[in-house]
């Protein structure tokens, strides 16, 4: 029970992230925090991970669904839910709902994560949240190879 509310966890900050990040940003081209290293910058991502993709919204609405599908039977049929499977299905969740609930009301997401010293894309709570538990679920089938993970 308490991975469920992690995961509401997750997606009520992703939401509440991009709210504040609308109301703030929307106006300014970009609130540096630390100079040419993170700036916070409003952009509206109608694509996938770093914008790949641009205005393919039907096929990533269907495509999320699947995916959170696939994770649900995939937690409820594994024997062995290490802490790492637990925690990995947890953060995709909140992310993917966060993403996608986004998605269907605007047509886009809102990312203002902005990493420049290393020229990355600009992204939110939810991609971090995504990346963060696929790896946690590649922790898990590593780590639990041939232990029916499956």
């Amino acid at each position: 029970m308490s991975y469920i509310i992690w995961g509401i966890a997750v997606f009520l900050l992703d939401v509440m992230t991009k709210l504040v990040a609308e109301l703030k940003l929307m106006t300014v081209d970009t609130i540096p925090l630390w100079e040419n290293v993170f700036h916070l910058t409003y952009v509206e991502n109608r694509g996938i991970a770093f914008g790949l993709f641009s205005d393919q919204r039907l096929t990533f609405i269907l495509v999320t669904f699947a995916l959170l599908f696939v994770l649900a039977v995939m937690f409820t049929k594994t024997e062995n839910r290490s802490t790492w499977m637990r925690w990995g299905v947890t953060l995709i969740y909140g992310g993917a709902l966060g993403n996608l609930v986004e998605r269907m009301a605007k047509g886009y997401v809102v990312d203002f994560l902005d990493f420049r010293l290393i020229h990355f894309p600009v992204f939110n709570v939810a991609d971090i949240a995504i990346c963060v538990g696929a790896g946690l679920l590649m922790l898990h089938f590593l780590l639990t190879e041939g232990e029916n993970n499956v």
